[in-house]
């Protein structure tokens, strides 16, 4: 027992100092935001990053000149479009601040490096303080559940933010939905939606819950939250790093 209080009495202060000190190191193979540079996609492009894209994350019309876009919504991160592009005319970033607000603000474009508006004066106002939110597993893998849990974990201490998960739907602000949403989870989301007291807010995690993500189009899948549900924020990522997840709650309530 004296050896614990020992070694606990010396391991000192262990929560990471973000957002008032630097954002914690990234993995090696950490894939951020992606960048497109038109210049470099020659007219007589094949196009294998848009066959290649097992989503349709890609697509790239082809008018006076080829002007390809991206869909993080959509995107698993899987870097096979820019391993196909033989020009290096796709890549992905290092950056985290994925999170955005509206749908159509997911799509990266052309050179397009700027920073969405996530920040909702009414979320601010009434959630600012204190957001408790339902965690709901609407048929995922477990990948964006398990990354969304290491908030919790000493390290990141989501609840220094005034944020937390509640068990029971009644007593949260609002939902945060992971997976495809199955034909099977429908309606349990459903009656969780109508069991959270209003004003009330969704949140869209990893690139099943906002498009369906590799299920897309499937009769078992609901093609993403948006389709039954009004979503607040949309985070991408296949899983989105605990960083982007983070980032994008912060910015959403004002706190960043």
């Amino acid at each position: 027992m004296l050896g614990i209080l020992k070694a606990r009495l010396f391991q000192g202060h262990r929560t990471i100092k973000f957002p008032d000190g630097p954002a914690p190191e990234l993995p090696d193979k950490f894939a951020g935001r992606p960048q497109i540079e038109c210049s470099k996609c020659p007219s007589d492009c094949g196009k294998q990053c848009v066959d290649i894209c097992p989503t349709g994350a890609f697509a790239a019309s082809n008018d006076d000149a080829i002007t390809p876009s991206i869909d993080m919504g959509k995107c698993l991160f899987c870097r096979a479009c820019s391993n196909a592009c033989k020009n290096n005319a796709v890549s992905f970033g290092r950056t985290y601040q994925l999170s955005a607000v509206k749908r159509e603000d997911l799509v990266v474009k052309n050179n397009d490096t700027s920073e969405r508006v996530v920040r909702n004066k009414k979320v601010c106002d009434l959630f600012g303080r204190s957001l408790k939110l339902r965690q709901v597993s609407a048929g995922g893998c477990n990948a964006c559940e398990a990354d969304t849990n290491v908030l919790n974990t000493l390290a990141w201490d989501l609840g220094r933010f005034g944020i937390q998960f509640v068990a029971s739907p009644r007593h949260a602000d609002g939902l945060l939905v992971t997976g495809p949403v199955s034909q099977n989870m429908r309606e349990a989301l459903l009656k969780t939606y109508e069991a959270v007291a209003s004003p009330k807010i969704v949140i869209a995690v990893g690139s099943c819950a906002i498009s369906g993500g590799p299920y897309r189009g499937q009769k078992e899948s609901c093609n993403g939250v948006d389709t039954i549900l009004p979503v607040d924020l949309f985070i991408p990522g296949c899983p989105p790093h605990p960083l982007t997840i983070l980032d994008g709650l912060l910015r959403l309530i004002g706190k960043l």
